[in-house]
């Protein structure tokens, strides 16, 4: 199947079993719908190639918006095909009645019917009739006369037709109501595509900044066409306005409409994607008869649905080109009308501003973003709050229509920017006002947070010394001890710390006292006092401060610490509660939501549970705008490259811009590093490795495992040159904290420092069995996959020195577990090393290498389902059905689901 057909294989599978059902002499017909540019002529395209390939006769006619003038005119046309008419011309009564649309009407159906049947006896038929909402009274019975009485033959008939066209009295609809009803006919309709396969096709249509795919995806809603319509317009300069030929496509369904109708269609996209029937009542000016009868037309006509108690346009790219078409005067007048009826703060800033109203847009804007700072909406706040400052020089009287100074709200502004994930932006915000304790202390904070440190020591000095009260010192010497953490001067930070702890608990100012007992914690645990770090954040946890930022900070370093010391369960409780405080409180996005939510998936991946891991990645998203989408989206990849998934491009692809920032790159390019030797390019590996090592300022605990990926591929090169820098790399950060203080890491962290080691030995050709031992033993503590690969290292090491029956104990061992976590790469690179020691090849497991999840898909797959019904069936998604298939045919050696399927059944898996 064609590569290009993007987020339609089960629509695909479900035709290509109704064409294969015709080749065995079984007649069918199948039906296709959809919006106009939903991609219902490229799915039948791609069914003719499939059809040509098998030996059918394909034959395709187009319905025309010509009424009743033309009979069978897409039969006719169809029948032109030059590959069948010489069989239509040897037959003399074909040739006359059925070319030239002659005879009564039940006679001309059965001559087409007959024809096909006769064309079918010699090879098999595939009719094509695209665009049936168009189609003639004539065509439309030969459809069901066809799809009736054409039952045996190698026939098929496939229509296509747009749902958006069919109104409730469109004379199509009673004819589909019919032909669904037979066991011959099968109905398919074409679905919006997902996000991620909208992002691969638009991805497909040429280079362009992530940010203007994003848009893309955002504005087409699934629509291939108005993709490809919006692309273009993106590519030519063109920025957000709506292309001429889209505008006009959308526009030429809203003139069909009387005039009143689109005088109410005009108003309703004032009002955005939804309006309220009263509401839209009110504003139009229209008695209750007439106001009714334009909204029955125009949802008759499939502009708007019905929605509730209001109405929604069918696709908002409609709703944009007809708010577009509006005169100036027209638009402004309806958006002061809504501006009087309304009373919700949001609507109410976007109404008054569109119809020029800045007082009331300045007012409005700052109640809706203290609005939806107290629903948890961070995002949102953030955007009134700027939109607040963008008018606050162009009224008159600004703080009291805002409730607040400038400098308080635009201080409000920068710290919901940083808890929706936007820390760039709270810090340019910040550093746009005059300096004051309160401002240089959350600068501070969230330079931080973008590890400029020395910037950020610098402003919690400057917010310490400035301080006019005891609760802002607290909170700027909490801020203070948590930047030196990590710097020269950490001897300082017990000291800081417990002043402002003191501070915060005379002053009552319970955010800076959780700040303080947080850090106090870190620098407990740095000092190796395990059991004291627990302590005080258990204190903390225990009485929340109010500032729901800081409290995550306290969840996500409990957390950690118990994952540091091998404690993984604990780890896991821990910040499933604080994944949903976060969740509750809005602030997902923000640095410590994001943190909490990798380390649950790490987590699960360490652990070994590699479904729900998968199934956790699948929801950091791919198409990736900022940098604490890229940060998160990062972390999927240890689960997708350590499977072989085909969505690691898709993903390197949209990261990639943001590999200046520090953990971006970290994660990214250290597990594309890893992908590179599993496709072995292991220059493409280090070129990643030593991109990671420069962006990291000093000794930090993620280079050991970087330095190690590098070691690694030193060694497929046969080279020493570069080893001992990075070797001398991992074990300064193995040995000294990024403050230049002697650390002790945790059970990971040694973990991986010994396979550094045992790489940088096998780099200069010792296959040392007790170092490798010694890894599989750091291992241990519960991260399966690492076992995995250190048991592959240590039977290479034991086959070295003859042990050939250790190594392959250990080489069963470690495929074993890696057949069962579905880590194909390294499956692969096992099966390769046992065929080269010649090991007995024995099945993996009882269940043929396949996990849990992999052997129900296979059932469902040998009960003949298509993925679409798969993934009803176990609630996943489609996409990780497909995944899943794919997984399934490469572990049983096959090429069809077919034959996977009869390979479940020969080893007895179902």
């Amino acid at each position: 199947m064609n590569g290009l057909l993007i987020g339609r294989s089960a629509e695909l599978e479900a035709l290509v079993r109704v064409l294969d059902a015709a080749a065995s002499g079984v007649a069918g017909t199948a039906l296709i719908g959809g919006d106009a540019g939903i991609g219902k002529t490229r799915l039948v395209t791609e069914l003719s190639a499939e059809a040509r390939e098998r030996g059918f006769h394909v034959l395709v006619g187009q319905c025309a918006e010509l009424g009743d003038a033309l009979p069978y005119l897409p039969l006719i046309d169809a029948l032109r095909e030059p590959s069948i008419r010489p069989a239509v011309e040897s037959r003399p009564i074909l040739r006359g009645e059925v070319l030239d649309g002659g005879g009564s009407g039940l006679t001309q159906q059965r001559l087409f019917g007959s024809l096909l049947e006769l064309l079918g006896e010699v090879q098999p038929v595939l009719l094509i009739i695209e665009d049936l909402h168009w189609a003639d009274r004539s065509t439309r019975d030969l459809l069901i006369f066809l799809s009736r009485m054409v039952q045996r033959g190698q026939v098929c008939v496939v229509g296509t037709y747009r749902t958006d066209d069919l109104h409730r009295r469109h004379p199509l609809r009673p004819v589909l109501a019919e032909l669904q009803r037979l066991p011959t006919v099968s109905a398919l309709e074409l679905r919006p595509l997902g996000a991620d396969d909208m992002s691969r096709f638009i991805a497909s249509l040429g280079d362009a900044p992530s940010m203007v795919l994003s848009q893309v995806v955002e504005r087409a809603e699934g629509n291939p066409f108005y993709a490809e319509e919006l692309f273009a317009a993106a590519a030519e300069g063109s920025g957000e306005s709506m292309p001429d030929g889209l505008a006009s496509l959308l526009m030429s369904r809203v003139e069909l409409l009387s005039e009143e109708a689109q005088s109410v269609l005009r108003a309703a996209a004032v009002a955005g994607r939804k309006v309220d029937d009263s509401l839209l009542r009110e504003v139009t000016g229209l008695r209750v008869p007439e106001f009714e009868e334009a909204v029955r037309e125009i949802v008759f006509r499939g502009l708007l649905r019905v929605d509730g108690y209001g109405y929604t346009f069918r696709h908002a790219l409609l709703q944009e080109a007809v708010y577009t078409d509006l005169l100036p005067g027209e638009r402004t007048r309806l958006h002061a009308s809504f501006a009087r009826l309304i009373t919700s703060p949001a609507e109410l800033a976007h109404h008054f501003l569109a119809s020029h109203d800045l007082a009331g847009a300045l007012s409005a804007s700052a109640r809706a973003g203290r609005e939806a700072e107290r629903v948890g909406a961070p995002a949102e706040a953030h955007r009134h709050y700027d939109q607040v400052l963008s008018l606050w020089d162009r009224v008159t009287e600004p703080e009291a229509l805002a409730g607040e100074d400038r400098i308080s709200l635009a201080l409000r502004s920068a710290v919901m920017a940083a808890d929706s994930g936007d820390n760039h932006r709270a810090v340019t915000q910040l550093r746009a006002l005059p300096p004051s304790a309160e401002v240089n202390e959350r600068l501070s904070y969230y330079l931080y947070e973008l590890h400029h440190d020395g910037a950020s020591v610098e402003a919690a000095e400057e917010a310490v010394s400035t301080a006019a009260d005891d609760a802002v010192r607290a909170r700027a010497l909490a801020t203070l001890a948590r930047c030196l953490a990590w710097t020269s001067r950490h001897a300082e930070v017990s000291d800081i710390a417990a002043k402002a702890l003191d501070t915060a608990r005379l002053a009552g100012a319970r955010d800076a006292e959780t700040s303080a007992l947080v850090t106090l914690a870190v620098y407990a645990e740095n000092a190796g006092d395990h059991a004291r770090a627990i302590e005080l954040l258990d204190a903390a946890i225990a009485h929340p401060s109010g500032n729901l930022a800081i409290d995550l900070r306290a969840e996500f370093i409990r957390a950690r610490v118990s994952y540091d010391n091998g404690d993984l369960p604990g780890a896991a409780a821990v910040a499933e509660r604080g994944i949903k405080r976060a969740h509750d409180s809005g602030l997902s996005w923000s640095t410590y939501g994001t943190d909490l939510r990798f380390l649950r998936f790490l987590v699960h991946y360490v652990l070994g549970e590699w479904d729900q891991a998968e199934s956790l990645a699948a929801s950091f998203g791919a198409r990736v705008g900022r940098v604490s989408e890229a940060i998160l989206s990062s972390f999927a990849l240890f689960i997708e490259v350590a499977r072989g998934l085909p969505t690691v491009e898709d993903r390197l692809t949209w990261i990639e811009p943001f590999w200046n920032e520090p953990i971006a790159s970290y994660m990214s390019r250290g597990l594309a590093a890893e992908r590179a030797l599993w496709q072995g390019d292991p220059d493409l590996a280090l070129t990643h490795v030593h991109a990671v090592l420069d962006l990291m300022d000093g000794p930090d605990p993620g280079a050991i495992r970087i330095a190690a990926t590098g070691l690694w591929a030193l060694a497929e090169l046969g080279r020493t040159d570069g080893a001992d820098a990075l070797i001398a790399q991992a074990r300064l950060s193995f040995t000294t904290g990024p403050d230049g203080k002697p650390t002790a890491l945790g059970p990971e962290g040694r973990a991986w420092m010994m396979r550094a080691e045992a790489e940088y030995a096998r780099v200069h050709g010792d296959h040392d069995v007790a170092r490798w031992k010694d890894v599989v033993a750091a291992f241990d503590y519960g991260f399966v996959y690492e076992i995995a690969r250190s048991r592959w290292r240590l039977a290479e090491a034991l086959l070295s020195t003859g042990e050939r029956d250790a190594a392959q104990a250990e080489w069963s061992l470690a495929r074993e577990s890696a057949a069962g976590l579905g880590a194909a790469p390294l499956l692969e690179a096992l099966e390769e090393f046992g065929r080269r020691a010649r090991f007995s090849a024995r099945t993996p497991s009882s269940g043929g290498g396949l996990t849990a999840r992999e052997l129900e898909v296979l059932g469902l797959v040998a009960e003949g389902l298509p993925n679409r019904e798969i993934a009803e069936r176990l609630f996943i998604a489609q996409k990780t059905v497909s995944v899943h298939v794919s997984n399934i045919l490469g572990k049983l050696g096959v090429s069809t689901r077919g034959q996977a399927a009869a390979e479940g059944r020969r080893l007895g898996l179902f």
